[in-house]
């Protein structure tokens, strides 16, 4: 691992890509009608990312303008920030739904650059969730600029992330997903329900410490693990066995940009060394895209050999690492990264707060995690921090590896989809009828309590199958007694009886 400057007297190849400029920007205006729309809190992020690396001439120069895709409805928006910023001939560059999507085209990007494909990227994205949540109390309309055409090019095409057996059952939300892995983790590590819910919400509360200190963080009051795991006015229950502390915090306003570049083209810039982050090297792969088809519920084959061949690239392990951001849309996916990377959950695992605290701007956090490593590491040059990012399901998996210092290899890549797709899958059942053991759960909750739960179950066979229960008695029974292990029976129609 490079150490101190004298690192930097060896040849550097000059097609060895860099991130030159970062940005973050919060909007917290009061009045609906007077906040910017994202596709302009993405031009405003890119000129501030121009702005940070000190030249904002270069937007001029910008080969590729490469958006990440939003809750918004813009067919395709590249084009209109390309205009904007004096690029009017940028290449157009989209993606589709995914957390994964920021680190998948950095690691693209840092590629074509070494490969003196493209040599100056700018990559942006923005939501206005918090917006759109006052536009809606207000009873406000919102109007949004057309900005039409399609992509030049796309990262990937969409893919299904629920099969039919989960659609049958109407799982289909993150919300419902995540804390049925949640409850798979708890019954594989033996513990009880009161005991795995402290663990969890302390968990959660070393992301808030971490938000105090994040400048670009959205809530940087302090929120301690007992608020966090106690329900009340401000902390309703959404799925067992997240309150909604524990979930990611969508309502708001953020943008973010990134410009890479090549160091030749970075001296021609004349940015300052100093300004300079290098990306090590990166990986992707996706867990089995069907929920119903993975081997279990509390594992991730993708991020096992993805992330450690990210840190196997450039000679590190877990403990190595002096920052980390581990995707934390949920606290399952936390504990599922930190598990299969070897990463402890007694250290900080963000640097942002995470998408509760730092923000969750959607698709489009990770951009914010990116920027803030970038901060780290221009302040502490000689330290290595690694991003996980995450999409779908806990399904899609992009990471990197990032340094003031230049890495002592060119930038590395490595796709593990054959190795991950050789690795253990189930089959499924849409509408079986009969004797099932329960794998996982959880109870969706309404105002007036636990209404609709949600059950995955193995058969004797052990295919996956789905069931639910409208059965509020028994819904609120599994939020308080252990249900994974026991056994059941599944009517034709789904309808589970204990």
């Amino acid at each position: 691992m490079p150490t101190g400057k004298n690192f930097g007297a060896q040849y550097l190849n000059p097609n060895t890509p860099v991130i030159i400029g970062v940005s973050q920007l919060q909007q917290r205006t009061t009045d609906p009608q007077f906040s910017d729309e994202p596709v302009d809190m993405m031009i405003n992020a890119v000129r501030a990312a121009a702005a940070d690396a000190g030249n904002e001439k270069m937007l001029g120069g910008i080969e590729s303008v490469r958006v990440i895709r939003g809750l918004w409805r813009y067919q395709q928006p590249a084009g209109y920030v390309a205009q904007q910023i004096g690029s009017p001939g940028a290449e157009t560059f989209g993606t589709p739904f995914g957390g994964n999507s920021v680190q998948a085209v950095v690691n693209l990007t840092a590629g074509e650059i070494l490969e003196g494909k493209k040599s100056l990227v700018v990559i942006t994205g923005a939501e206005n969730g918090n917006t759109l949540v006052k536009a809606k109390k207000a009873g406000i309309k919102l109007s949004y600029k057309d900005t039409p055409g399609a992509y030049d090019r796309m990262l990937a095409k969409e893919e299904p992330m629920a099969s039919e057996a989960e659609m049958a059952r109407g799982i289909r939300t993150a919300i419902q997903v995540y804390p049925i892995i949640e409850n798979a983790i708890r019954y594989q590590a033996g513990e009880s329900i009161d005991q795995h819910l402290i663990r969890i919400s302390e968990l959660w509360a070393g992301f808030s410490r971490v938000a105090v200190n994040n400048p670009g963080a959205w809530i940087r009051e302090p929120v301690d693990a007992k608020t966090i795991r106690t329900v009340s006015a401000k902390n309703r229950m959404v799925s067992f066995p997240y309150p909604k502390l524990m979930n990611s915090n969508n309502a708001v306003d953020m943008a973010s940009a990134l410009i890479m570049c090549s160091v030749e083209k970075a001296k021609s810039l004349q940015i300052p060394s100093s300004k300079w982050v290098y990306p090590w090297c990166g990986t992707d792969a996706h867990d089995h895209y069907l929920l119903s088809a993975r081997d279990n519920l509390y594992s991730s084959p993708a991020i096992r050999l993805a992330g450690r061949r990210a840190m196997e690239l450039v000679n590190l392990t877990g403990p190595d690492l002096d920052y980390v951001d581990v995707y934390s849309c949920f606290p399952s996916a936390v504990q599922v990264a930190a598990s299969e990377l070897g990463l402890s959950q007694e250290k900080p695992l963000t640097v942002t707060g995470g998408l509760t605290f730092g923000g969750g701007p959607l698709n489009n956090y990770v951009m914010h995690s990116i920027a803030r490593m970038v901060e780290l590491n221009r302040e502490n040059p000689g330290k290595v921090g690694m991003i996980t990012a995450n999409g779908g399901y806990l399904t899609k998996h992009a990471f990197g590896i990032y340094c003031a210092e230049p890495p002592e290899k060119d930038y590395q890549h490595a796709d593990l989809q054959a190795e991950v797709d050789a690795t253990p899958s189930r089959q499924w059942l849409v509408d079986y009828d009969g004797e099932v053991v329960i794998e996982s759960y959880t109870v969706m909750y309404g105002p007036d309590g636990a209404m609709t739960g949600h059950i995955a179950c193995l058969t004797a066979e052990g295919k996956r199958t789905w069931a639910n229960t409208e059965d509020q008695e028994l819904a609120g029974e599994m939020t308080q007694s252990e249900f994974c292990g026991r056994r059941a029976r599944i009517n034709g129609a789904g309808v589970l009886s204990i």
